[in-house]
């Protein structure tokens, strides 16, 4: 039964998206993916070239012979046979490593909408419809099964595949949508409409730039990040200040950046009253 409201609520967001222009959020996001794909495949060619080498290195020693213990020959054998062990090593660390950047690079873009992205509100708009769209779909068709109205199912989209796994659920008595899948997709409606009020309410923000003691402050509403521009690198105990409040370097924008949201601007004030007090 998830299967069937999965592809109904996938149905809906696919048809708004389909063949839309990427934006500057999402080509940034491919940008990033392309990267990781890059490194991965550079890893993946340097660890089949050392592992080629170190096939060609053990070729030098006969198949079985084993080390000359007591034979002037022993120590730069076994100096030869580490070199080769650490050879093969090194091309598995580096397959290890062209796997690690492979699921980074599946993984871009797969953590849901993202506030940085400036069609944020429209997708989850688009993601409420679907939702709301699927609850009232599942609604109707638990009416519909428990009158037994085939052709009603068929007439909302149900193939008779579906409609026999509606009458014949694996994991409950009860035909038709379990209860708790209604409140879980309810629940989520509710997050999706508290999430877009939030980004309604911080597209009303302006930008906002102040100096401080040896520092710029910028709240900056297009790149939704709240931002610490100093002269030159600050000093450690700087640094400290920023990290324990979970900002970070960003080389891009030259800047120590977190998100523009309650608690960033939160944390923000709190780094500003212990700078402006070394003043």
């Amino acid at each position: 039964m998830e299967t069937i409201q999965q592809s109904l609520h996938l149905a809906v967001l696919e048809e708004a998206n389909n063949e839309k222009p990427l934006n500057a959020y999402e080509e940034r996001l491919e940008r990033k993916r392309e990267r990781y794909k890059d490194l991965a495949a550079k890893a993946r060619k340097q660890s089949d070239s050392v592992y080629q080498h170190a096939r060609s290195m053990s070729s030098c020693i006969p198949f079985g012979q084993p080390i000359l213990v007591g034979h002037h020959s022993e120590r730069r054998d076994r100096n030869f046979r580490s070199r080769i062990h650490n050879t093969y090593g090194k091309s598995f660390k580096l397959n290890d490593k062209a796997s690690y950047y492979e699921g980074k690079a599946s993984s871009v873009g797969s953590g849901g909408i993202s506030s940085d992205d400036p069609e944020a509100i429209q997708k989850l708009k688009a993601e409420l419809a679907a939702c709301e769209a699927n609850q009232a779909n599942m609604k109707a068709a638990n009416k519909l099964l428990k009158k037994r109205d085939m052709a009603g199912l068929k007439a909302l989209g149900y193939s008779d595949e579906a409609i026999h796994e509606l009458l014949n659920p694996r994991f409950s008595n009860n035909i038709g949508y379990a209860s708790f899948t209604l409140s879980n997709n309810n629940a989520n409606i509710r997050r999706i409409k508290l999430r877009i009020q939030d980004l309604e309410n911080r597209a009303k923000r302006q930008d906002k730039e102040e100096e401080g003691n040896g520092y710029t402050y910028r709240e900056d509403t297009a790149e939704n990040r709240v931002m610490f521009i100093f002269d030159g690198k600050p000093d450690e105990a700087t640094r400290g200040v920023l990290k324990r409040h979970i900002f970070k370097w960003s080389p891009s924008r030259g800047a120590w950046v977190r998100q523009l949201n309650n608690a960033g601007l939160y944390a923000a004030q709190q780094i500003r009253k212990i700078l402006d007090q070394n003043a």
